[in-house]
């Protein structure tokens, strides 16, 4: 066994003196740092994974739109067609969207009025285009739906947020069981009223057949469904589409080489049609550098946790140095080189660093298997830690990541290899006759 490390696993042995305690203080320091970074780093991703889930569930991986100057795709039907021909392309859906002005007459009278986008879209495609986790059944998805999405006839589906809005209660927002009749009627405003002002669109009265949730507020809030052929009337469009949508399984959207090459495959079919094609990440691309930044910020500050927890361990090391003075002046004055006295701090620096750090990994690991009961032991004493209203979800997501832990591990060790280097210079350069004679 080298000198260094003989001498280290020495002064580590548990004795009744101020360095035992605080060295036991400084591994718990480290401990609870390396808990806590890995903690908030897998809760933030889990968070993130949720988001992005949400995002590929309703919204399209792949867009096909005019360019600039062109306000529609004409003759959309063989450019529908082709595209269903790629390889990996699960679903293929012309859509026409607008933000149009909805207004539902309740009881005494009044009226509640909203301003989501309605989106226009053959009934046929619905489920396919934004609700492909539930075609095989709402046991087997996390997309809940009352009533029909059909769109059959001059229909609307709501989400679940937007229905609340209007007054439309369902089992999805604390309402009455759904018996297959209109949830009510909605009125519609093209927003063409306000563009041609010589010219008048009558509103529109459509039945609400429908009330979607797909657990995101921002979704679930601002969006209905109708069909193509009451989007085309309420906008006075005779034929034509604003885009056609493209969805692969998540899977695939989150596999660079595989969505890639799809995504190329449609670039060239849309390409001769003088079309542009964007994806997922680049239509929430400010959404998923938002969460990014937020992810990475709140670690960097966390971390000052463990660099205080690490700095703890410095101070065990200094009050060693001066308990251990005349025993250092002796190994001095006998002839032991001075980079064996600094590598014996060292490594007593760092063994406290790798005894809090497993104790971190193995506490992280413990608090985020049992997170739900945690919140639920709280939630039952008062303390409401993660409010289901208000983020849309049933549960705390988390996963954690390897590439973190080895981030989190690296910079503890980093850091108590620099916060072990100055008291072990320090001991290393001691005058043997000063340290022995205190």
């Amino acid at each position: 066994m080298p000198f260094s490390v003989f001498l280290a696993l020495k002064y580590l042995r548990p004795r009744r003196s101020l360095a035992s305690v605080i060295t036991f203080v400084s591994v718990l320091g480290v401990q609870l740092g390396v808990a806590i970074v890995i903690i908030v780093r897998a809760v933030m991703t889990g968070f993130g994974d949720k988001w992005q889930e949400m995002i590929l569930e309703f919204k399209p991986h792949v867009t096909v739109s005019p360019r600039a100057g062109t306000p529609l795709v004409r003759n959309e039907a063989p450019l529908v067609a082709e595209i269903e021909k790629i390889e990996g392309v699960k679903s293929v859906a012309p859509v026409i969207a607008a933000r149009v002005l909805l207004e539902r007459r309740v009881s005494g009278g009044s009226s509640l009025v909203d301003a989501p986008v309605l989106l226009g879209i053959d009934g046929d495609r619905v489920r396919s285009a934004f609700f492909p986790s539930a075609a095989g059944g709402a046991a087997q998805s996390s997309v809940r739906i009352d009533g029909t999405c059909d769109l059959e006839g001059e229909t609307l589906v709501l989400g679940s947020g937007l229905a609340k809005k209007l007054g439309v209660r369902t089992p999805l927002n604390g309402g009455s069981p759904y018996f297959g009749l209109p949830l009510g009627h909605a009125t519609v405003y093209s927003p063409k009223t306000l563009v041609n002002r010589d010219e008048i669109y009558l509103p529109l009265k459509y039945r609400v057949e429908g009330v979607f949730n797909l657990g995101h507020g921002d979704y679930d809030g601002e969006y209905a469904l109708t069909s193509l052929a009451n989007m085309r009337e309420l906008l006075g469009i005779d034929d034509g589409v604003m885009s056609v949508n493209v969805k692969t399984t998540p899977a695939v959207a989150m596999d660079p080489a595989r969505f890639g090459r799809i995504v190329e495959e449609i670039r060239k079919v849309a390409g001769r049609r003088g079309l542009e094609v964007r994806t997922w990440q680049e239509l929430d691309r400010q959404l998923f550098n938002a969460l990014a930044v937020e992810k990475n910020m709140m670690a960097l500050l966390l971390m000052f946790i463990t660099v205080v927890a690490v700095f703890c361990v410095m101070n065990t090391l200094l009050v060693l140095t001066v308990q251990k003075a005349p025993e250092i002046g002796l190994l001095k004055a006998l002839g032991f080189p001075a980079r064996k006295i600094t590598g014996a701090f060292v490594v007593h620096g760092l063994v406290q660093c790798a005894a809090g750090t497993v104790l971190g990994l193995l506490s992280a690991w413990a608090v985020l298997a049992n997170l739900q009961s945690m919140v639920s032991f709280l939630s039952g004493a008062g303390v409401e830690v993660f409010p289901a209203e208000i983020y849309k979800l049933s549960e705390i997501p988390w996963r954690l990541v390897p590439s973190d832990v080895a981030w989190v591990v690296c910079c503890v060790f980093g850091c108590g290899v620099l916060a072990s280097l100055v008291p072990a210079t320090a001991a290393a350069r001691k005058n043997p006759v000063e340290a022995l004679r205190s």
